[in-house]
């Protein structure tokens, strides 16, 4: 299982492009609607969740959680006890955490970006306490897959792709949706 949260002011395509690549990809993804059942991104655009917070299941099953960025829709994230909660039961076991542009911030503050390479959106670095902040777009280190925003979506979602079925996965959704 897979849990992708959504908050109201949640940035779109940072959200709805690794929806849709793990999707094609076979991934068991369910949205999360941390401000309710229909969420509004930062763009105006609404979505219906598939599940509410009380409908979180942490157990073995989870492989992993992504925070997708925007604002309000970071802060609305970081506000939610089902979130925190949910990024402690995959820290603290190896599950894969995933977070773009500002959302990585989320992360950062709760300190499990401490020593690892991360990247986040220009001028939220210093939420990400102790990081080695990269230069690059995307960043995986060990369980953590950070990524600069919105510009790199795809990039990102082929990551949490690659995490799950790996790189041949990547190659034939690369294929398959025209990025070469």
């Amino acid at each position: 299982m897979v849990y992708l949260f959504l908050a109201d002011g949640f940035e779109e395509v940072e959200a709805l492009c690794p929806l849709d690549l793990l999707r094609r990809a076979g991934a068991d993804v369910k949205t999360v609607g941390i401000t309710g059942k229909q969420v509004t991104g930062s763009h105006n655009i609404t979505v219906t969740a598939d599940i509410l917070p009380e409908e979180i299941v942490l157990d073995r099953e989870l492989e992993m959680i992504i925070l997708p960025g925007g604002m309000p829709g970071t802060t609305n994230l970081d506000a939610s006890g089902a979130v925190h909660e949910a990024i402690r039961f995959a820290a603290e076991r190896g599950i894969t955490i995933g977070a773009i542009c500002a959302a990585p911030m989320i992360i950062g503050k709760l300190g499990y970006l401490s020593g690892r390479s991360a990247i986040c959106y220009p001028g939220f670095e210093k939420y990400l306490i102790g990081a080695n902040i990269s230069a690059k777009s995307v960043v995986v280190d060990e369980n953590f897959i950070t990524a600069k925003g919105m510009g790199v979506a795809a990039q990102f979602g082929l990551a949490l792709v690659n995490v799950l079925f790996g790189e041949d996965c990547v190659s034939e959704l690369f294929k398959s949706t025209m990025m070469q």
